[in-house]
């Protein structure tokens, strides 16, 4: 009888775990089936941190990081803008990733449309709660590089 009933309690302890473990929220079902491009285009980013290619966190003021930190928007249409953190215009024009998520591509532009440069840039991290791209310094050493962190902001756009 003793061991019927441990067995009896081991079962419904699985059962509830099961039963736990099979509930999701719907908001992170939902999330979990943005496109990449839709999880970069679903909030504002600011830039909060760097680190190196050694794991250590680099200031944002670094010159090796500085010209990538600010607030950034994404639009659903394709067209961004970036701030600097003291909301001066920083860049402006069109954005993609590409459908697996691993490289954004920015095309800046300037006031009168015409294209200044292209950037694209690996993406390590792009989730609804961080939003990471690597850059290299010198683009023959590959060995040498800063995460650029970026998280949500509520900051409205300037």
């Amino acid at each position: 009888m003793k061991h019927l009933k441990k067995l009896t309690t081991v079962f419904f302890m699985t059962l509830t775990g099961a039963v736990l473990l099979s509930c999701s929220n719907d908001d992170d079902s939902t999330t979990e089936k943005l496109t990449p491009s839709e999880k970069l285009a679903s909030t504002a980013w600011e830039t909060t941190g760097a680190v190196n290619n050694e794991g250590e966190n680099i200031a944002l003021t670094d010159p090796n990081v500085a010209n990538f930190v600010g607030f950034a928007y994404f639009k659903t249409d394709g067209t961004f803008t970036m701030f600097n953190l003291d909301d001066s215009p920083k860049l402006q024009g069109d954005w993609s990733v590409s459908a697996d998520g691993s490289t954004r591509t920015i095309i800046a532009k300037n006031d009168a449309g015409e294209e200044l440069f292209t950037r694209v840039v690996d993406i390590t991290v792009l989730t609804m709660e961080e939003f990471t791209y690597r850059i290299f310094p010198d683009s023959e050493d590959e060995g040498i590089y800063f995460d650029i962190i970026h998280t949500p902001t509520n900051h409205v756009e300037p």
